[in-house]
């Protein structure tokens, strides 16, 4: 065998030539580069020009062409240095300089070659070679793709499709975890790959199969609402049909849907049973008991014991055939979707039929966003059969006489997600639901983030009439964020539950978040803010004037809790001028307001940990310490500033400090 079939060549990593089972020595970066740089030709001749002008797309020495000639000669000699006469490997002409290597040679090829071996493999249901085939094509990337090149552009187009190659191949391999059965790793799988790729619908489906398959269906329904509503805030988008049918099949535990299929081998394939009804009781954790018990990786239902009470009462209520109506309220985050999340699945055990709407659209129909009649978007809820309710001619004559037989069948739960977002004619329709139905087993449950809002005061005066229950969610307790570390197995004193409360604000949603990430980076000097809790606070910053943004940024420079008066003085601004720039912030809740109890409406105004850590993030540090610099200034001119709050701004301000005060 000559030395040219020998080597082998790595582009999935830093670049690497092989030569039997040892590395060579392929010279320094730029003689790399040049290498990354003839192998994305796939033995096409590249000019000296082109060369020269790829590897050094700024600042060119005046002796480029001589440095390219240089490190060809010696990649040569390294490549093929037995050769002899004209080298076989870097070969030159008229046109320029190509390598020749075969695809059996790269280890592109080669990782390409076994993810279409694992996809065919699994297609023809062959378990073992397909898992087989899709380690050993993973197990060829060493690092990022063309590492040397990362900062050129001739680099992009490919690394951005070896990148969506890498993520298709992790796709696959979740795929087949989840058919052998290994749910575990198929979830590790699958929630890397929707934190590389947030928007990308085929990994959340993934992530929601494989959480039901190891018995966590909670879990996966609150990973398709996370997914929903950054569909909709990111692009104004519903998930496809294929998304929501999913979503639908795990409410209504359907095997058919959700259930792997039976392969050759029945260990290597186990079929997922649906969950025994339950029977309902007053305590509802009891009486719809979890499918199974959460694990350290999931984020378990702690909290609201009280609304878990009132809600377990309305489900009995309805099995006696008595219709009952709930309004959830609570800001963005609050845990209304969570709460429902958990109500619909354990509903769905107990025999219930679930239907689902969001701002008065169907989740279940296969339509989308639609301006069809909200009794269509109700009877498409309900039915979850994928058809038409517009093409019912029943429905046509008499609507409201449908949707009542509907919800007369048998025990149902209806939640609309949003109300305070559906069309005025959603919320007719509701009105009349209200009014008619006396003698049915249906519990409807309403969410909303804002009870004042106009479009809702109607039907919310209507349902007060019939005696709805009304749960506010509170932020949860420190108390409750213990519950979570204890039930997630983290051995964590109150010390840490505290700070983990406090960094959060209580807020469901963020705690959530925070225990995504490593423990040592939640709180503490190394703690993070998650990147969905992130784009949340950004996109409330960018709302703001920029008066109120950089008020915001002499804010948190200060600290927690804002003195007026020195923040004032510090912009060169009058109290009339600073106090609407808090309204602002505090209507976009970056701010908050503190009362003191018992005090008859006196308080301070406060800047909460996260969103002070991300304000601080989108200034440079020279900016930083401008701002620390103005502070250091305004107390150095006081009487009786506090000198340790002096000495502070002073070590951040750096170089920018006062003269006079270093």
């Amino acid at each position: 065998m000559n030395s040219r079939q020998e080597l082998r060549f790595g582009v999935l990593g830093p670049v690497e030539v092989l030569k039997g089972n040892v590395s060579l020595d392929l010279g320094p970066r730029q003689r790399r580069l040049l290498l990354v740089r003839l192998l994305l030709e796939d033995g096409r001749p590249v000019s000296q020009d082109t060369l020269c002008r790829d590897l050094w797309p700024t600042d060119r020495p005046t002796g480029a062409a001589s440095s390219v000639r240089a490190h060809i000669s010696r990649l040569r000699a390294v490549l093929d240095p037995v050769r002899q006469g004209r080298s076989t490997v870097l070969v030159s002409g008229p046109a320029g300089y190509a390598l020749k290597a075969p695809a059996g040679a790269r280890d592109t090829a080669l990782f390409e070659e076994s993810v279409s071996r694992a996809r065919e493999a699994l297609r023809n249901r062959q378990l073992p070679a397909a898992r087989q085939e899709i380690d050993a094509a993973l197990g060829l990337w060493r690092g990022e793709a063309l590492a040397e090149a990362t900062e050129h552009a001739f680099a992009i187009r490919e690394r951005t499709r070896l990148d969506g190659a890498l993520h298709d191949a992790k796709e696959l391999q979740a795929a087949i975890l989840v058919q052998q059965g290994e749910t575990e790793p198929a979830i590790g799988v699958a929630q890397g790959l929707v934190l590389k790729a947030p928007l990308r619908e085929t990994s959340w489906a993934l992530l929601m199969r494989a959480l039901y398959a190891a018995g966590r269906p909670v879990e996966a329904l609150r990973q398709y609402e996370r997914f929903r509503d950054m569909l909709a805030t990111e692009l104004g988008l519903d998930p496809s049909p294929q998304l929501r049918d999913l979503h639908t099949a795990i409410l209504r535990h359907d095997v058919v849907v959700l259930g792997t299929q039976q392969s050759a081998d029945p260990v290597t394939a186990p079929s997922v049973a649906p969950l025994a009804p339950l029977a309902l009781g007053p305590d509802f954790a009891s009486a719809c008991g979890h499918p199974a018990p959460a694990t350290a990786e999931a984020t378990p239902f702690v909290g609201r014991q009280e609304e878990q009470k009132q809600l377990a009462a309305l489900l009995s209520a309805a099995t006696a055939g008595r219709p009952r109506w709930a309004v959830i309220t609570g800001e963005q985050g609050s845990g209304k979707t969570r709460l429902t999340d958990e109500l619909s699945a354990w509903a769905a055990s107990a025999g219930f039929t679930v239907a689902r709407t969001r701002a008065g659209q169907a989740l279940s129909g296969n339509r989308g966003i639609s301006q069809t009649c909200p009794t269509v978007q109700l009877l498409d809820a309900l039915r979850q059969d994928g058809k038409d309710s517009a093409e019912d001619e029943e429905a046509q004559k008499d609507p409201l006489a449908t949707v009542v037989d509907e919800l007369t069948q048998g025990p149902t739960l209806v939640v609309v997600d949003d109300l305070d977002q559906a069309p005025q004619g959603f919320h007719r329709l509701l009105r009349r639901l209200a009014k008619v139905l006396r003698e049915a087993p249906v519990v409807f449950v309403c969410t909303l983030r804002n009870p004042d809002a106009p479009v809702s005061s109607m039907l919310l005066a209507d349902l007060a009439l019939i005696g709805a229950t009304w749960l506010t969610l509170d932020p949860l307790t420190a108390d409750d964020v213990a519950d979570l570390l204890a039930a997630r197995g983290e051995s964590a004193g109150p010390e840490e539950a505290a700070a983990l409360h406090r960094r959060c604000e209580g807020h469901p949603f963020a705690l959530a978040e925070l225990m995504e990430l490593p423990p040592g980076r939640r709180t503490g000097p190394e703690a993070q803010v998650p990147a969905a809790v992130r784009n949340i606070l950004h996109a409330r910053l960018v709302d703001l004037p920029d008066p109120a943004r950089t008020m915001l940024t002499y804010a948190a420079a200060d600290g927690e809790w804002l003195d007026l008066a020195l923040l004032a003085d510090v912009q060169g601004l009058a109290p009339d001028q600073l106090l609407p720039l808090i309204d602002a912030a505090v209507t976009a809740r970056i701010l908050v307001w503190e009362g003191e109890p018992g005090s008859g409406g006196t308080g301070r105004y406060r800047l909460p940990e996260l969103p002070r850590d991300v304000v601080l993030s989108t200034q440079t540090p020279s900016s930083r310490q401008i701002r620390h610099a103005a502070f250091a200034r305004e107390l150095a001119a006081r009487d009786g500033a506090d000198p340790a709050r002096l000495a502070r701004h002073l070590r951040a301000a750096g170089p920018m400090a006062p003269a006079a005060q270093r």
